[in-house]
């Protein structure tokens, strides 16, 4: 019987999963669907893996005193208080994002790797009660961002081109699926005009 995981094995590969999804839904698509914003506050996929870099950067790096060897432009000149990490500039291309992200999520592995869970750290932006923390509540953070942001992007994805995260044909053909979608719009649709 093989050794269960440890509690930081088992975190460690939730996250390398929710990384490896957000990668997926960024493959196979043209440059344009990448970047173009698909929400009306302008949610886009690079976007979404150019703000996991800070994330990774910082949270699993930079407050543990392990500077990345790399700088991020956009943190460098304050553009990320004007949203600067959330979208992709013309110069910068999917391969210069995703060879960031790849040396974040590598540089946040080797902290995972040589500190404990209960490795002590402050991330001197949080507010002052919860500043003083550690390596498994900042990993606990890291699983929630990449997956909430996973979920955002899985969503993205389907307005585009119609990919899933699964398979919509292990539960029925394009026919199906449609009958489906017409019986949750008669459920909305019998409180469309309701007040609240």
């Amino acid at each position: 019987m093989a050794p269960r995981a440890t509690l930081k094995e088992s975190m460690h590969n939730y996250l390398r999963g929710a990384r490896a999804g957000m990668l997926a839904r960024i493959d196979g698509l043209r440059e344009y669907d990448r970047r173009r914003p698909m929400t009306p506050t302008g949610t886009n996929l690079l976007g979404l893996v150019k703000h996991l870099t800070f994330y990774e950067s910082y949270y699993l790096g930079s407050v543990f005193g392990r500077e990345p060897e790399w700088t991020l432009p956009w943190i460098e000149d304050d553009s990320i208080w004007q949203g600067a990490d959330l979208w992709a500039t013309p110069d910068e291309t999917t391969t210069y994002l995703l060879d960031h992200y790849h040396a974040a999520c590598t540089h946040a592995d080797s902290t995972i790797a040589e500190l404990d869970l209960g490795a002590p750290t402050t991330v001197p932006w949080w507010q002052e009660a919860k500043r003083d923390t550690t390596l498994g509540v900042l990993m606990t953070h890291m699983i929630a961002e990449t997956s909430q942001h996973l979920g955002h992007a899985d969503i993205i994805r389907e307005l585009i081109d119609g990919r899933t995260a699964s398979d919509p044909a292990e539960m029925g053909d394009a026919e199906w699926w449609q009958t489906y979608h017409r019986k949750i719009t008669s459920a909305a649709d019998t409180f469309r005009d309701h007040p609240s």
